[in-house]
């Protein structure tokens, strides 16, 4: 506690409300995540939250609202009024691969939503029990080829990019695997660990720690480049998977139709969250490896560009979720 009050204290002062602006916000403001308590997205929107109340001068609320890919998160906040007060923390999941997983969604990534800040983004990291006889991507490849369909790999859910990790993987080496999903990451890594699947996929910050502590072992991460959290453990084109690359990242979204200055406000209190040294120091040390900031443009165009590119990667690997 005295350590993030030292953040919290050393980062940006609140941010005043110009002279004739609304009065925003007058109460407190939702945050919305899409995933279970203890994963990823989870682990940002709580270690930012006291940051964002700061700036904002309100309580920011975190309330978890998992499945269905993140379809009933996303289409809670859709259909919340357009005022501020409800905003979601989305991901490529939601605004991208979604897209390409579900024949029909629930919400219109695009449509239904405006974009108000990138926050950070990081890889997931292929994992295997701590005495798995797997020791490198290659070794699990190879039993996978020797037998098709029985090993089995858990996820935090249908169109996570846990599942959506694994099913690349499958279709890059042209091999099979049983997909058993979980309602949220931290039960998933528990199959794990209980050796109740051979092998999945989680996001850095969701496994590292149990990594050092030697409760799993890591095979490789997802990214273009090492973790800095892990730097011993290879990426995926490393170890011999060609062209494989996935990344996590994270951004803010209101309902389609908040006032323009309401989002400027939100997008000024996330960057000057971010932009402060000692909380990027402690979200580095949780496992956020890329950091972003700058106008809600910023995130429109990565989402348009991120579309372009998870559609036809999903549609590749053969993932579905109907």
């Amino acid at each position: 506690m005295k350590a993030l009050l030292g953040v919290l204290l050393a980062c940006a002062p609140f941010i005043a409300a110009p002279a004739g602006a609304a009065p925003f916000p007058d109460r407190p403001i939702t945050l919305v995540v899409p995933l279970a308590a203890g994963s990823t997205a989870d682990i940002l929107a709580r270690s930012i939250q006291p940051g964002l109340s700061q700036q904002l001068g309100q309580t920011v609320v975190v309330e978890n609202k998992p499945g269905g890919g993140g379809q009933i998160a996303m289409s809670y906040v859709a259909k919340a009024p357009p005022d501020g007060y409800t905003l979601v923390l989305g991901s490529n999941n939601t605004w991208a691969i979604n897209l390409g997983l579900f024949s029909k969604l629930s919400y219109d990534p695009t449509k239904d939503f405006v974009p108000v800040a990138y926050l950070a983004g990081g890889s997931n990291v292929l994992v295997v029990p701590s005495d798995s006889p797997y020791r490198s991507v290659r070794e699990l490849v190879a039993a996978l080829k020797a037998q098709p369909g029985k090993l089995m790999y858990s996820s935090g859910g249908n169109g996570t990019t846990h599942h959506l990790s694994a099913e690349l993987l499958l279709s890059i080496t042209g091999t099979q695997a049983s997909h058993i999903p979980y309602r949220g990451a931290p039960q998933g890594v528990a199959a794990v660990m209980a050796h109740e699947v051979a092998f999945a996929f989680y996001n850095t910050p969701s496994v590292s720690g149990l990594v050092k502590e030697g409760k799993l072992r890591a095979l490789a991460v997802t990214g273009e480049a090492r973790s800095p959290l892990l730097p011993d453990v290879p990426t995926m084109m490393e170890e011999g998977v060609p062209g494989y690359v996935i990344t996590v990242d994270l951004g803010l979204m209101a309902p389609a139709g908040t006032p323009s200055d309401v989002v400027a406000k939100l997008n000024a209190a996330a960057r000057n969250v971010m932009d402060c040294a000692e909380q990027r120091q402690r979200l580095q040390a949780l496992g956020y490896e890329i950091f972003h900031d700058g106008p809600p443009s910023g995130l429109a165009a990565f989402i348009k560009a991120d579309i372009a590119k998870w559609v036809p990667l999903v549609q590749r690997s053969g993932a579905k979720v109907d």
